[in-house]
């Protein structure tokens, strides 16, 4: 790839911020200095951005501040936020893809405002109907994608179905050495069982599996999401936001646990010291900053939603992600995938 890889951040997004997103700035330029194949276009306001810059010492070789002075709140409502949107730095983040200023957006802002101005400003893809939010999960195997995670509460199987495209697409470019295998989100693994919009989506996933987009594993149970034996999780974003939850919950609750445990008395102390290397890697296999950054796919571009309440660690991982992303060819993974959809569909 000749042309450098180009990350527009919205840097005056959640909470913290800009210092917040300047020092993971920061990170990502350190930890990629020998690279030369990328760029930072930073959206906010230049006095306080240079302020977190200088604050920690950061390169600017690679960076180039766009000035804006609006900000969108994290209370504002989608509707309220757009009448007011325009010259924000999230909105500006986002039209500098259009503009052709920028590859990929990013913002810790607003989750509702974000998806609904990327959707004004970026537009669908033709014969994509709904977004999704996508995100990274570790499993044994390595890792997993899953979709929709809250975009959309209602979906039919035209959606689930571009889902699966979309999915696939994102783990070719994350993980091109490897197969994307789906697998739809149930209450059980036998095709007669689920919704009937499962049913229904169930054997045109069966008829579009093949060894170049995507394999289709089937259905796949709640308790089985994290075995590796499927990559991407596709279901609609009532059920993903729920699993969702409920694994961060989940993973929240024995890392407490057990670092209640082992600190409980002198014995435990005394064993945690022989076990500190081995709960170390635990404890980094379950970091929810290693997993931030959401995705919203189905765009005329990528658009990655970090959490507002993350630390600097935590956005220094989704802007590596934005790299990837890039760096895998994402939207021309989308292309290659949706071009064996019913021609009628894409003409839409």
């Amino acid at each position: 790839m000749n042309k450098k890889i180009t990350i527009a951040i919205d840097a005056m997004g959640g909470d913290n911020s800009p210092e917040k997103t300047i020092e993971g700035v920061g990170i990502f330029i350190k930890n990629n200095k020998n690279n030369k194949d990328f760029k930072i276009n930073l959206f906010g306001n230049i006095d306080e951005i240079n302020k977190s810059i200088n604050k920690f010492g950061i390169d600017k070789k690679n960076i180039e501040i766009k000035h804006t002075i609006s900000v969108i709140s994290d209370d504002e409502t989608p509707l309220t936020a757009i009448k007011n949107s325009k010259n924000t730095s999230m909105w500006n983040c986002i039209k500098s893809q259009i503009d052709g200023e920028s590859d990929i957006s990013l913002s810790a802002g607003n989750t509702g405002v974000l998806l609904v101005i990327s959707r004004m400003i970026l537009k669908m893809i033709n014969g994509v109907t709904k977004p999704a939010l996508a995100a990274l999960w570790p499993n044994q195997k390595g890792m997993s994608v899953v979709l929709d995670l809250g975009a959309n509460i209602e979906c039919d199987e035209s959606n689930l179905i571009d889902f699966s495209e979309l999915g696939s697409a994102l783990y070719k470019s994350l993980f091109p050495k490897e197969k994307p295998k789906v697998s739809l989100l149930n209450v059980g693994s036998e095709e007669i069982k689920g919704t009937e919009i499962l049913k229904k989506t169930f054997p045109k996933l069966k008829e579009l599996s093949n060894e170049n987009n995507f394999i289709f594993n089937g259905y796949i149970e709640g308790n089985e999401l994290m075995n590796g034996e499927s990559n991407v999780i596709v279901t609609d974003g009532f059920t993903g936001n729920i699993a969702l939850k409920t694994a961060e919950g989940t993973a929240k609750f024995i890392t407490d646990n057990l670092k209640k445990s082992l600190t409980k008395n002198l014995f435990s102390k005394i064993s945690l010291i022989f076990s500190y290397f081995s709960l170390k890697q635990f404890k980094s296999k379950l970091d929810p900053r290693k997993y931030n950054g959401a995705i919203f796919l189905g765009l005329n571009g990528p658009v990655v939603k970090s959490h507002g309440g993350t630390d600097a660690l935590g956005f220094y991982y989704s802007i590596d992600l934005c790299y990837k992303i890039i760096k895998g060819r994402l939207m021309d993974q989308i292309k290659e995938n949706l071009n064996h959809l019913d021609g009628s569909k894409k003409s839409k």
